[in-house]
């Protein structure tokens, strides 16, 4: 007892020391603020004793509008750092799992020290970031396709492998690492947090050992295709319909008579959402189909995030133009007739500026819709359309670890993200735009105040997405948490990669004092160490910066870079705004680089204060993010490193067009390696790739190997599957 009060009060004291330096920020903004407004207003008082006091007035509010603003920060700040290391679960919420998917038996999973507590595990593995994948309730209580087995069930989970979790302190209903609860607008959805994605897990010998922060070897695509088919299931089949409104009913009558809320209390409203979100989620998966096969352990991430975005701003006359011009396949025959196009697009309003999410979905069901003057088309025939629209996302990589991303001066396989200034807010912003942020952008709309309409073009967000000029402009506001981003990438500066030897019931590591040890220790400084630094894992001050080599000195799978740089797409109300990149400022086209549309909808989204709180704390909470983003942040702006084809004017993403040298360490608990995860073991990625002429009888690296099992292979390194598995 006595030492967790002596780690509370650690934690009490150190947050002390943020809150005196929040405090002398805040102070400094308030005194500016001040002489602002009085600087303003003082010439009124020659106008007469009126003025004089509607003055005071005025600077008295503000006075109490920042006194109230401070202790409400601080007492936020305070409470959530203490509540941050509630949940302390022993095993941290891992379980047993017996003769799973992959004929892999494990005991609960044991930790590694990785500068984590249990409790701090627990906090990342349970944060929300503002991630709407689905009504709570609808996830817990929807069975499988073929059975009345909760989708979610321990074996479920573990067969798309995900990480089965039991109940505990932050995770009540025992969901998955990484699966959350986030209330938006007064409703409880499930979404992913960071934790899905980079929380891994080893296997020998029947014993296991979690890594925070490692890849994941979950199957996203699996796992929403599934989803997909649970859900219409549920829709068609009168039983399993009949079974999940009752339970959704029953169990949102449990919630509202303990905790209150406003929930469902009708069946035909379950129904109806079911319908909605069954639609929702199969326009997803059809919107980002592809014919490259995922499988286990990679995910098109940027492919996803960048369809998101590019359906969120759509504009009605962008989008009309582009069905309208669509010719039928091998023909230059129209696809629609005007009386289709006019039908298509019957719902919405020609003003609208932005299509809405409810809009959208109406599109597709219109394409499908077999009536008179209505296209009638099949489920191939709308991917068709889509994918005019918008971009296949067929460039899956391998999760990357996350230790050390916070001191790394460029993230992402090929080197987008900046992570200097407020860089990390702007990249997590838009992994949460890919995975079911709730985007509610629409038209900004003119206050009451605003008589002349010239606020609604200044505000903030127009200003930084670079709308300041248009005579109309997008709101951006949506579900995502940009308080807990900043949290939660603050918390990953702790977090270290895992040792080898820490873990128990692995072989022993190499002697070091062999001669094998040294001789390897050789060809690791002649021949890898230029690209892949020696990184010191637990040094506080360290520095890791990226290594990019072009795509085509690195010899290997170019998609995801194609990608990156090459994918176009409608730009919204984006059209003509000037954007910054590193050759000089550019123009965006309608028909722009989708990573331009991306960079202009995430600013924008960071400029805008959570909409579902109250006014002070929606402030004082934007405010917060920013200022910790900036301040506790200490990478610096600065050129990229390595061999790569840098930005010019002809080509502004030129240097996007490469791959980054990751650094090693932990690289153990990764496999399978390269950033399209193509290679099974180290052992593997050392050997030469058999070409044209090559001997049939060489050493060389394997063409396919299977993929999904956990169990390492101590002699190769990396994961190998049982006979029959994978």
């Amino acid at each position: 007892m006595k030492a967790i009060i002596q780690k509370i009060v650690n934690v009490i004291k150190a947050y002390m020391v943020e809150i005196n330096k929040l405090l002398g920020a805040l102070e400094s903004v308030a005194r500016a603020l001040l002489k602002f407004c009085f600087g303003f207003l003082a010439p009124l008082k020659q106008l007469g004793r009126p003025i004089k006091n509607l003055a005071r007035h005025t600077g008295r509010i503000l006075l109490t509008v920042i006194g109230l603003l401070i202790p409400i920060v601080l007492v936020t700040l305070l409470v959530a750092k203490l509540y941050q290391h509630g949940d302390r679960d022993p095993d941290r919420g891992a379980i047993a799992i017996t003769a799973e998917s992959m004929g892999e038996s494990y005991s609960v999973p044991v930790y590694v020290d990785q500068g984590w507590s249990t409790a701090e595990s627990l906090w990342f593995y349970n944060t929300t970031q503002g991630s709407n994948l689905l009504p709570y309730d609808f996830f817990l209580e929807l069975e499988q396709v073929a059975s009345q087995e909760k989708f979610i069930s321990p074996d479920n989970i573990d067969r798309m492998r995900y990480l089965p979790q039991k109940p505990t302190l932050f995770n009540p209903d025992g969901l998955p690492v990484g699966f959350v609860k986030d209330t938006y607008l007064d409703k409880d959805y499930v979404g992913f947090t960071c934790a899905a994605c980079h929380t891994g897990q080893v296997n020998y010998n029947g014993q296991a050992v979690r890594i925070d922060g490692g890849p994941a070897m979950a199957d996203m695509d699996m796992f929403l295709l599934e989803l997909q088919r649970a859900m219409e299931a549920t829709v068609r089949d009168p039983d399993k319909n009949r079974r999940f409104v009752d339970n959704v009913l029953a169990r949102d009558g449990l919630t509202r008579g303990v905790i209150g809320g406003d929930g469902y209390s009708e069946a035909e409203q379950v129904k109806s959402d079911l319908v909605t979100w069954t639609d929702r989620i199969a326009i997803y998966n059809t919107v980002n189909h592809s014919d490259v096969a995922y499988g286990f352990a990679r995910l098109d991430a940027f492919g996803r995030i960048y369809n998101r975005v590019l359906q969120h701003v759509l504009e009605v006359g962008q989008i009309k133009r582009k069905v309208e011009w669509l010719n039928r396949t091998g023909s230059n025959e129209p696809l629609f007739t005007p009386a289709q196009i006019t039908n298509i697009f019957k719902e919405i309003g020609a003003e609208e500026l932005v299509i809405s999410q409810e809009q959208f979905e109406q599109i597709v069901k219109n394409l499908a819709k077999a009536k008179p003057e209505y296209p009638g088309l099949d489920t191939a025939d709308i991917r068709e359309v889509i994918n005019r629209i918008f971009n296949p996302a067929d460039a899956p990589v391998s999760y990357p670890f996350l230790w050390d991303i916070a001191q790394s001066d460029y993230v992402q396989w090929n080197g987008l993200a900046a992570n200097a200034g407020i860089g990390p807010l702007g990249r997590n912003t838009g992994e949460v735009i890919g995975v079911f942020g709730t985007l509610d952008w629409k038209k900004a709309e003119q206050k009451w105040y605003d008589v002349f309409g010239w606020l609604k073009k200044i505000n903030l967000s127009a200003v930084i997405s670079g709308q300041s000029g248009k005579s109309e402009t997008m709101d951006f506001q949506s579900s995502i948490d940009k308080v807990n981003l900043t949290r939660l990438e603050s918390h990953l500066r702790e977090l270290q990669s895992p040792l080898w030897e820490d873990v128990e019931f692995l072989p022993p590591v190499i002697d070091k004092q062999s001669a094998t040890f040294k001789r390897g220790r050789q060809l690791y400084a002649q021949y890898c160490q230029s690209c892949h630094e020696l990184i010191v894992r637990d040094d506080w001050n360290r520095l890791v910066t990226a290594s990019m080599l072009s795509v085509d000195k690195a010899g290997t799978d170019p998609k995801m870079a194609d990608n990156g740089v090459g994918y176009t797409g409608s730009s919204g109300n984006f059209v003509s705004i000037y954007q910054d990149t590193d050759a000089g400022p550019v123009v965006v086209r309608e028909e722009a680089p989708v990573v331009q549309i991306l960079t202009a909808a995430t600013r924008g989204v960071i400029a805008t204060p959570d909409a579902d709180k109250w006014m002070v704390r929606r402030v004082a909470d934007w405010f917060y993010s920013l200022f910790a983003s900036i301040r506790e942040n200490n990478i610096k702006p600065s050129v990229k490193s390595g061999n790569y084809n840098p930005d010019s004017t002809v080509n502004p993403y030129a240097s996007l067009w490469a791959y980054k040298a990751r650094s090693l360490n932990g690289i153990w608990a990764t496999a399978p390696y390269l950033h399209n995860g193509s290679v099974p073991t180290l052992y593997d990625l050392l050997l030469p790739k058999k070409r044209s002429g090559d001997p049939e009888n060489g050493n060389y690296r394997p063409d396919t190997f299977k993929v999904g099992c956990r169990e390492l292979d101590v002699v190769k390194v990396g994961f190998v599957c049982q006979q029959g598995h994978g």
